[in-house]
């Protein structure tokens, strides 16, 4: 993890102050940035920090303010859905910010372009720049373009960018000068226990069989996955999480590729229940082929899966060189085979990802170099 080098400002004798801007809300209920804003909050406020957090909610009427466990939430009611109410809610929730007159922290750059206003108010703002979202190959050109453009507004306005991945520092250093980004990955709970009864509940038998917990898109491999994985009876079973929809091409391609033991669990957000069917199973599959550091995969590590991946610099650098790696659904079916063939191999992944875990993945580490961060942008 990279050190962030000197930059202007002291922190202040009173208590420092963070505004969090860019996700839908804590507690979290939405996703890995929600996640780890939540964990970030709680530990801040946990250390005197002053923190306030903008909440999107569905409906209707006045922006409210409350508190949830010590954590200050600004509530913003939208009335519409999709990237529309999300553009809608980031620019209420900038403007708000911007009066407020306190230091920021936007997760991802989708609406960078927002952030001129905290720019020219004169407020710090780090910006966590997420992945590389406009080469993801299920956006269209419109979109595409928004993503490219608001990529470059924020290396340009933001005063600190995290990267959560070496490679996205990388990227990131063709649009801004190196010494203005900071790595911190992402981290995930250190789970050594879980109860069978979900697992079981869902038909699984603990250890015999290997999980994938992904949305269901080309970039995410679900279809080399499962083609691979149904070349020949296997022995166990591949549990799918994940939402498949009748009127989706990609998905129905994806169910008609699955043997006799292939598993479509749904959509399942009991955080409990998913942990249980991490932590039993045989090994986790994870065939994201684009971003930076996954929370999945992060929290696969941190349930000692073994762990096999998609092989790119992204999934190389989070998993180490204990995980297995491949590439199209002949690559999963060799992989698959080798591993099955030699089950001292489990074992030995297994150890390597409780290994990668502890030396880079831990929340304390992860939100200590935040704080440590955070505290240059103080007033």
């Amino acid at each position: 993890m990279s050190n962030a080098s000197p930059v202007a400002g002291t922190a202040a004798t009173q208590s420092p102050a963070l505004r969090i801007l860019g996700i839908r809300g804590v507690p979290a209920a939405h996703g890995g940035f929600e996640t780890f804003a939540e964990y970030l909050a709680l530990y801040l406020v946990k250390k005197g920090w002053k923190v306030t957090v903008y909440c999107q909610l569905d409906g209707t009427g006045p922006i409210y303010e409350d508190d949830w466990e010590g954590v200050h939430r600004v509530n913003i009611p939208i009335d519409r859905g999709g990237p529309a109410g999300t553009i809608q809610f980031d620019w209420i929730a900038t403007r708000h910010a911007q009066k407020a007159g306190e230091p920021c922290l936007t997760l991802g750059y989708n609406t960078a372009i927002f952030c001129t206003l905290l720019r020219l108010s004169g407020l710090p703002n780090v910006i966590n720049m997420d992945g590389i979202e406009w080469q993801r190959a299920k956006w269209g050109t419109g979109p595409k373009a928004w993503f490219y453009l608001n990529e470059w507004a924020g290396a340009w306005l933001g005063n600190h960018l995290v990267a959560d991945h070496p490679e996205i520092k990388v990227h990131l250093s063709q649009r801004t000068s190196p010494s203005r980004i900071t790595v911190i990955p992402y981290g995930a709970e250190d789970v050594r226990s879980a109860d069978t009864a979900p697992v079981e509940a869902l038909g699984l038998e603990p250890g015999r069989y290997l999980s994938v917990i992904a949305r269901a898109e080309p970039e995410n491999s679900l279809l080399e996955i499962v083609q691979g994985f149904s070349r020949k009876p296997r022995g166990l079973k591949l549990a799918v999480l994940g939402k498949y929809e009748p009127g989706n091409a990609y998905h129905q391609a994806v169910k008609a590729a699955a043997g006799d033991e292939v598993m479509f669990l749904g959509a399942i957000y009991d955080k409990k229940v998913v942990q249980a069917l991490r932590f039993h199973s045989a090994a986790y599959v994870h065939g994201h082929q684009v971003g930076g550091t996954n929370p999945s995969l992060v929290e696969a590590l941190g349930a000692g899966n073994a762990v096999i991946a998609h092989d790119n610099r992204f999934n190389r650098w989070v998993a180490g060189p204990g995980a297995a790696f491949f590439d199209g659904a002949d690559g999963f079916a060799a992989q698959l085979d080798a591993i099955l063939a030699d089950p001292t191999r489990l074992d030995s992944m297994r150890k390597a990802s409780r290994e990668r875990f502890e030396a880079e993945f831990q929340w304390e580490m992860i939100l200590s170099a935040y704080e440590r961060l955070l505290l240059q942008y103080q007033k």
